[in-house]
């Protein structure tokens, strides 16, 4: 009882707490800062700032802010004079700039928060997230490194946008200096609407927006959902698979407390009349036996509790950090859900053990006392008599019928093992997602026996150079491809590189977008499609999903990147679920680019060896035609697991092996109350020549028929339970998981679980199994 309740308070704990901490943090910020449902970024070349200004009055719009000036993606690096060395001149990834009217305003929509130093305060200036900098350098510099003359400014102060419409804030001579060395200057308006609850809402909202203006003249916009997902997603996800243990949970130990309150009422039938008779009311009575159920119940609530809470801090991690709220205590679950549950736990068991207990108490004190009559004839009569025709041993027919004496008692039996086999279904399928998950997001551009990348990176940090950094060295693709081509022992080669083009319209929060440049068939890396097919056609691209999500882009429509004052407009032909080097990401071909007149960039090759191919041996023998194209060869190791699919897949298992073993103990119970009621069959039994494995066997066989349709019904259930919840789960973090993640059943897994009702069931019925072989005729038959 103890340990239902503990997994059942634990799964409740966890995911209520998971719910109110990850997502309150946004809401309350999102409320006191009056966030904006939807940030949009028009095209100045399209739109004056008058017209911008006008779509305010759209149909819908309950409130709105703008324009304000805003330059989008401009590459930046860490300035030269930070004073941690390993950071001075690091990339630092594109950023957003904006300004306004009063950077540090308190009223108004979008107001902005300042989380460390000050605002801008002259054109040398700049504020920017603590995401977006590196934070041994505050008080350093700041360089946009696209722009002509690149110029620098003063990091005085960390802030952020809640919904993140942009991700540097300057003052106006600021912001002039950057379009004074060939920025451009877009219009960005804020909106709140009527109806904004859903992305359906807000994707309609946005069409609405973009009507108001010529057709072409919005850029992208940035949804307050989006940065909702980025801010809680990872925390999110553990909610619906702990939302699913918690009510299997619940339900079994309201099934268990049921059986163990009944089984001491049965067991104690003679305690009861004692007490009775000595002046004990009927709610007395009624109160000793609730008692006996609260205070192991009190235990596991206490203890499932205690560990819910402890899970959550690795769990919750980071996730309300990037809000602003680092302080510990918005990393713990609130006082009130571990004292919601609590109570809630302890009033159903409460209630539980209450209806038993009643029974017990109302029960007349001479029947009570009456101990020495035989135990009521129990039913199946028929299926005894058709039992003993099969041609079984007699007491393997004899356990068969078994059963049927009981119904009601079968039922309950059935009960804990159907749970038991459900969770079990159900963990099986989440683990085996999981493994999925995690052998998809390491495929792609992660794959290959060895791997060849420019002399000059090799023991350089990754990212340490942007795309577009002279200093950044790339490989010279085409002769790379002919060296490999040529070296014996190759089987498939690709060459892939951060191009340096930014998209546009991409979200300016969250993970920095890229464009890849491909070369070569990586056909065979296991990148998986969420829909639509790979790019076989000059300007044609595959964008990753969480792109695709975040920015609404499907299969059919364009996308435009930019680079080098160029832009490239290119037609989406498929949604490609992870590339495992960024979640915001746009491939293409690099010939698609060359045609076009920008530079693609291939920064590394993977390469598939034969089988029968020493990987020490190739590498020598393609070593000495790339060391003049000043390219290395490096072994490919294991880029690490998912920490987050890790602690998930733990705590599965926990999860698991605990309501398995309730739904064992339950059988236990069960099968041992009625052991003990048919002590005086056994003694016949054994009088008669019943030897203690035929006792086994008699007592493991009543259970294995319930065992077995228990398994046959869970099954489907648990399977059932798995499809409800993985894709609730990469919803949270903003994916569209792929048929070879989520289709986790193989007949490999669904025969043994099949089987596991009557793992389970034997498994509960062994020890009073035992206990009834070991039992002494004499002793058995004195029951009478």
């Amino acid at each position: 009882m103890a340990l239902t309740t503990f997994a059942a308070v634990t799964s409740s704990v966890l995911s209520l707490g998971l719910l109110a901490v990850v997502q309150a943090p946004f809401e309350h910020a999102f409320k006191a800062r009056h966030g904006a449902h939807l940030a949009v970024q028009f095209d100045s070349s399209q739109v004056t700032a008058a017209q911008a200004a006008a779509t305010a009055h759209v149909a819908g719009v309950t409130e709105a802010a703008g324009p304000y000036p805003v330059a989008a993606a401009l590459d930046t690096t860490i300035g030269t004079d930070c004073t941690t060395k390993d950071w001075a001149g690091h990339d630092n990834g594109p950023i957003t700039v904006t300004t306004r009217p009063d950077l540090g305003g308190t009223s108004g929509m979008d107001q902005l928060a300042l989380t460390r130093g000050r605002w801008p305060a002259g054109p040398g200036e700049i504020a920017l997230p603590w995401q977006q900098y590196a934070t041994d350098c505050f008080g350093d510099s700041v360089v946009f490194s696209s722009l002509p003359g690149k110029p620098s400014f003063k990091v005085v102060g960390f802030a952020n946008s809640v919904t993140s419409s942009a991700t540097a804030f300057a003052t106006a001579d600021g912001f002039a200096r950057l379009t004074a060395a060939g920025a451009k200057s877009d219009e960005q308006m804020l909106y709140r609407f009527a109806k904004a609850g859903t992305a359906a809402d807000i994707a309609t909202d946005k069409q609405a927006v973009a009507a108001a203006v010529p057709a072409g003249a919005v850029e992208s916009g940035q949804s307050y959902l989006t940065a909702e997902q980025q801010a809680t997603g990872n925390a999110k996800a553990y909610v619906p698979f702990l939302v699913g243990f918690g009510i299997l949970g619940l339900f079994m130990a309201v099934l268990i407390i049921s059986i163990v309150v009944s089984g001491a009422v049965a067991a104690g039938i003679r305690r009861i009349g004692i007490l009775k008779s000595l002046g004990f009311t009927p709610s007395q009575v009624a109160r000793a036996y609730v008692a006996q159920a609260m205070i192991p119940a009190t235990l596991g609530v206490v203890l499932g509790t205690v560990f819910g809470n402890l899970l959550a801090v690795p769990i919750l991690g980071g996730a309300t950090k990037q809000l602003g709220a680092a302080n510990a205590a918005s990393s713990s679950i609130p006082l009130w859900v571990s004292a919601v549950v609590s109570l809630g736990a302890l009033l159903i068991v409460g209630g539980t053990a209450l209806i038993p207990a009643v029974r017990a108490g109302r029960m007349p004190t001479v029947r009570a006392l009456v101990v020495g009559r035989s135990p009521r004839a129990g039913g199946g009569h028929a299926a005894q008599r058709l039992a003993s025709r099969l041609p079984l041993p007699r007491a393997v027919s004899l356990g068969l019928a078994q059963p049927f004496a009981r119904p009601a008692r079968t039922v309950v039996v059935g009960a804990a093992v159907l749970f038991g086999v459900v969770s079990a279904t159900f963990a099986v399928g989440l683990e085996t997602g999981f493994n999925k998950y995690l052998d998809a997001s390491t495929s792609g551009f992660s794959v290959g026996s060895e791997i060849v990348e420019p002399t000059a990176d090799v023991g350089v940090p990754w990212g340490l150079y942007g795309p577009n950094d002279p200093r950044n060295p790339h490989l010279d693709a085409a002769n790379v491809a002919a060296v490999l081509a040529r070296t014996p022992g190759t089987k498939a080669a690709f060459g892939w590189g951060d191009s340096g083009a930014t998209i546009v319209g991409a979200p300016p929060g969250g993970e920095t977008p890229r464009v890849f440049t491909v070369t070569g068939d990586f056909s065979w890396t296991n990148m998986q499609l969420v829909s639509g097919r790979w790019y076989s056609a000059p300007d044609e691209a595959v964008v990753g999903d969480k792109l695709a999500s975040a920015v609404g882009i499907h299969v059919g429509d364009n996308v435009t990147v930019a680079k080098q004052n160029k832009q490239l407009t290119l037609k989406v032909v498929g949604i490609n679920y992870d590339t495992n080097v960024g979640d915001y990401t746009v491939m293409t071909d690099a010939a698609t680019f060359t045609a076009a007149g920008l530079t693609p960039h291939i920064d590394q090759y993977n390469v598939e060896l034969a089988s029968n191919v020493s990987g020490k041996d190739w590498s020598a023998s393609a070593a000495a035609a790339l060391t003049p194209l000043n390219a290395s060869v490096q072994s490919n190791s294991d880029s690490g697991k998912n920490i987050v699919v890790i602690t998930m897949g733990t705590l599965v298992a926990i999860l698991t092996l605990m309501l398995m073993a309730v739904a064992a103990l339950g059988v236990l119970s069960m099968v041992a109350q009625d052991t003990r009621e048919r002590a005086h069959d056994l003694g016949i039994f054994k009088a008669l020549g019943m030897t203690p494995k035929q006792t086994v066997a008699m007592v493991l066989t009543s259970v294995t028929l319930t065992g077995l349709i228990a398994g046959l019904i869970g099954v489907p259930l648990g399977v059932a339970v798995e499809k409800a919840t993985l894709t609730p789960m990469g919803n949270a973090i903003g994916r569209h998981l792929p048929p070879s993640v989520t289709h986790t059943y193989t007949a490999g897994l669904l025969i043994p679980l099949l089987a596991g009702g009557i793992v389970i069931a034997l498994f509960g019925a062994l020890l009073p199994a035992s206990w009834a072989a070991r039992s002494r005729t004499a002793t058995a038959l004195r029951t009478e």
